[in-house]
């Protein structure tokens, strides 16, 4: 794995928005406001020693698996890719391009380092429970299974799926599964309240047998904490409901449910990229 100390994870979710808001523009289209929100969880993950990689092998048998269950995100994945050394940084302005491999979606079949395509919402925590069992199943006698890392969007978790999954999960016991909610409180039609009276997601999973935490998802040391606590806790998987902001990092869009599926413009993108490095 590639473990950076915190502050060289902070500036990792920095340098990961810039390329985010550069791949969108370039694009013409694509998910800005949940990969914005996300980065300093998957930074967190990739960059601050929580998951297992060998960075010169994306298939390496002793590997965690990420799943990136909210998939129109694959933004976020690409540039943490990108920084892991899986894909060269100047390919990233190939997203959704025709011919690129580096789709609207993530392809498992051609992106080195994507486990699982996803896009359809509500199957990438049905997804990762089956392959933590699959470890759990196949360790080898006193050896400790590799572990699953799902991260799921708010709006994503009112699919009926994610419900039948999270009671499997905790059914087996399967503490090496952790999952992270990218709770931003916005998806394409609002305000997830709005659309479906999401609420109170901790109490929910807890209700179906889940450890617990809730945690600012944009506050990169207590993100690290609470990641590096959930590989600690034993009988149960682990849900993480992380609080971000829809955007973060880029003021006009922050909180913005518009910015949800629209890429910027070229004096958007600009002035975003002005703003994430400090010039006023």
């Amino acid at each position: 794995m590639i473990k950076r100390d915190t502050d060289e994870v902070i500036e990792t979710a920095r340098r990961m928005r810039i390329d985010i808001i550069e791949m969108l523009a370039a694009a013409g289209s694509g998910h800005p406001g949940g990969s914005l929100s996300a980065a300093d969880i998957v930074a967190s993950l990739y960059f601050g020693g929580v998951m297992e990689y060998d960075e010169n092998n994306p298939l390496s048998s002793g590997r965690d698996r990420f799943i990136l269950s909210k998939g129109h995100a694959a933004p976020v994945l690409y540039a943490a890719l990108a920084e892991v050394g899986y894909i060269p940084r100047e390919e990233l302005l190939t997203l959704r391009k025709l011919h690129s491999r580096l789709q609207g979606h993530p392809d498992s079949k051609k992106v080195p380092g994507v486990e699982v395509s996803t896009g359809s919402l509500g199957q990438g925590l049905s997804i990762a429970s089956g392959l933590a069992l699959g470890m759990r199943l196949n360790a080898a006698d006193g050896e400790e299974p590799h572990r699953v890392f799902t991260l799921m969007g708010d709006g994503e978790i009112e699919e009926g799926q994610v419900w039948e999954a999270a009671m499997f999960a905790a059914h087996y016991k399967l503490d090496n599964l952790v999952a992270i909610v990218d709770n931003n409180n916005l998806q394409i039609d609002g305000d997830v309240r709005d659309v479906a009276g999401l609420d109170k997601i901790a109490a929910k999973f807890s209700a179906f047998g889940w450890q617990t935490m809730e945690v600012d998802g944009n506050d990169v040391p207590a993100v690290l904490t609470a990641l590096r606590a959930a590989t600690l806790i034993t009988g149960a998987p682990v849900v993480i409901v992380a609080h971000t902001v829809k955007g973060k990092g880029v003021s006009f869009m922050e909180n913005q449910a518009g910015w949800h599926g629209k890429a910027p413009n070229a004096e958007q993108a600009k002035a975003a990229i002005a703003e994430l490095n400090g010039e006023e």
